[in-house]
């Protein structure tokens, strides 16, 4: 490249090539624009905006893939329960249900708004919260069944519970509030004649002291059967499991029985949410229930049929829950068991035992005064084989198919199922194992195998460093013979397939412990909403709302993202008419970058 050199002497000039400099000359039009900046700044910012607001609207759209049971909306509930509830909100109802077992008595205060309107939802019930976000419940021992000898203390015996739950319902609220006492075990455990002259005694004197709504149906013991069907409500109505199926939610079909379809409801089968079936094995007994969807011929003393809808009319809500209570067979008896049928068997005081750790040490004394010593071996094969008897598969069975020990129990169908396991199976998994949640066979096995097979001498050392943090001596020192009792109830038990994964071992669901109690309240309160319709709280008026009907969560999210929208478009809406009021011109280059005609011009010598 060259440049022209220019001289002009008088009027003539001379036109010169001359070299440019090595320095390129940017042209003005590609020079930086002084609003391109802030233009790029900004426009980066809207489209972050633009981005969140996108993911935003597909997050509420689309929550329920992402969230358990009901989405956004029960997430946002589970949040909100573990704050304290707020006794100031008129829109609150409150019900008492107190548990009385056999070591010792609870009370559960529980609060829910009021009913959505529609005929096919169920309350929200949760547990009452107090001011420091802890659950209102209050326990005192020993049990209500103590008082055989004594019936007339029984009002006196229950008023700390009850003078707690007043404290912390409003006053104002107390007539409306549902009280319910239900006895369990311990009561079961009396002669009729006793649990009747404590009930009457609190039938009598209960209404004297306390405002609560209460009748003489609201104390009853319960039977095995009942309080099974209530932990299977709760724990069901927890996980969602009531409410409406989603696009992505697991289904079955649900048949009815002739006889319970109405004039209103004539339909023998729909396709609805599937339930959870619930295990659950304490220290003395163990118990299953799962809903049956089939209509088969089964006696009413082993199905539990009811509507939890608030229109006994409607069968969308109607269920059909096998419910079996095993006493004797939970972990702590048969263990009990086992020792004094293994000292009998061997006559021996001196017994090698495979459902202890290699080489530990236990010192039992039998019924009958001996004193045996049992050493282990730490062999789990043989474990549970030696476990087989327990399960009496030998008693004839009066209906197929059967469990154990001569129980019918109706077909599971496995591959369209879904199990929780309570107490014991989590603390066979979690305690020691470290492996509760989700069930694999395969995987426990092997974990309760190499726990027996493991020294003693090796296991105490490890426990003692606190190796095992949430198990206590007694649950360390029978983990392996747990463990193999466990599986022995499940696949030789109740017959679950090796490959089955569908079963989740559990102490909380969503950071809450479930209680039967729960279950109680939401059956027992199921057809309140229908009162409240039928009494004409709900008008025909269109434009009308009832007071007790509230607009639902995601409605108050919708709200919310259109404000964010709107926000944003009235941001970039000013922006745009703030840049466009100002003349935005092309700037040119600054002067030092133009060439001068005295760049042009040079002596004639230099070239």
């Amino acid at each position: 490249m060259a440049r022209l050199s220019i001289r002009c002497p008088g009027l003539s000039c001379q036109w010169r090539p001359v070299p440019l400099s090595s320095s390129p000359q940017v042209p003005w039009f590609s020079q930086p624009h002084p609003h391109l900046a802030a233009l790029i700044k900004y426009s980066i910012i809207f489209g972050l905006l633009l981005a969140f607001l996108v993911l935003l609207t597909f997050a509420v759209v689309e929550s329920d893939r992402f969230l358990p049971a009901a989405g956004i909306d029960s997430y946002m509930q589970r949040m909100a329960f573990r704050e304290a509830t707020d006794i100031r909100d008129p829109n609150l109802y409150y019900g008492i249900v107190v548990d009385c077992g056999s070591s010792g008595s609870r009370v559960f205060v529980y609060k829910w708004p009021r009913h959505t309107g529609n005929p096919a939802q169920l309350l929200d019930i949760q547990q009452m919260r107090d001011l420091e976000g802890k659950p209102v419940v209050k326990r005192i021992t020993p049990g209500l069944s103590t008082l055989a000898s004594n019936p007339d203390e029984a009002s006196t015996y229950l008023k700390p519970l009850l003078q707690y739950a007043a404290y912390h319902i409003p006053r104002n609220k107390h007539k409306e509030t549902p009280l319910y006492i239900l006895a369990t075990a311990g009561m079961r455990m009396l002669s009729e004649s006793d649990q009747e002259d404590i009930l009457d005694n609190l039938r009598e004197n209960v209404p004297l002291d306390y405002e609560f709504l209460f009748s003489d149906t609201h104390v009853e013991v319960i039977s095995g059967k009942q309080e099974g069907v209530y932990a299977w409500i709760g724990i069901n109505f927890v996980l969602g499991r009531f409410n409406h199926a989603e696009e992505d939610d697991p289904m079955v079909e649900v048949e009815f029985d002739q006889a319970s379809l109405t004039e209103t409801s004539q339909v023998p089968s729909i396709l609805r949410k599937r339930t959870v079936g619930v295990l659950d094995m304490g220290g003395g007994s163990l118990q299953i229930a799962f809903e049956v969807p089939k209509s088969d011929d089964i006696s009413k003393s082993l199905i539990a049929e009811f509507n939890l809808g608030c229109d006994k009319h409607h069968t969308e809500h109607v269920y059909r829950v096998y419910v079996s209570t095993f006493l004797g067979y939970g972990s702590n008896s048969i263990l009990k068991l086992y020792r004094e049928q293994m000292a009998n068997i061997s006559r021996s005081t001196a017994i090698r035992d495979p459902c202890l750790p290699r080489d530990m040490p236990v010192e039992h004394t039998t019924q009958d005064g001996r004193h045996v010593h049992f050493k282990g071996t730490g062999d789990y094969r043989a474990c549970r084989t030696n476990l087989q008897p327990f399960l009496n598969k030998t008693v004839p069975c009066q209906k197929q198919p059967c469990s154990f020990n001569g129980v019918y129990q109706p077909n599971i169908d496995f591959k369209n199922s879904e199990f929780y396991g309570f107490s014991e199976f989590w603390y066979s998994m979690e305690d020691v194992l470290r492996i509760g949640g989700k069930y694999n066979y395969k995987k426990f096995e092997k974990a309760a195998s190499d726990f027996c097979n493991t020294r003693w001498s090796l296991l105490e050392d490890r426990y003692e460093k606190k190796l095992y943090p949430q198990a206590d001596e007694y649950r360390f020192r029978s983990q392996c013979f747990k463990s193999a009792w466990m599986a022995t109830i499940m696949h030789d038990g109740f017959s679950f397939p090796t490959n089955y994964s569908s079963l989740r071992s559990a102490q909380l669901i969503y950071d809450r412990e479930v209680q039967w109690t729960l279950g109680a309240i939401l059956y027992r309160t199921r057809f309140l909403p229908l009162k409240e319709i039928q009494a004409g709280i709900l008008q025909q008026q269109s434009s009308y709302k009832p007071p007790w009907v509230r607009v639902s969560a995601l409605t108050g999210y919708q709200y919310i993202f259109f404000l964010c929208f709107g926000i944003v478009v009235a941001a970039i809406f000013f922006y745009i008419r703030r840049m466009g009021g100002r003349r935005i011109s092309p700037v040119r280059s600054p002067l030092h970058h133009v060439p001068s005609m005295s760049y042009f011009m040079v002596d004639e010598g230099m070239v």
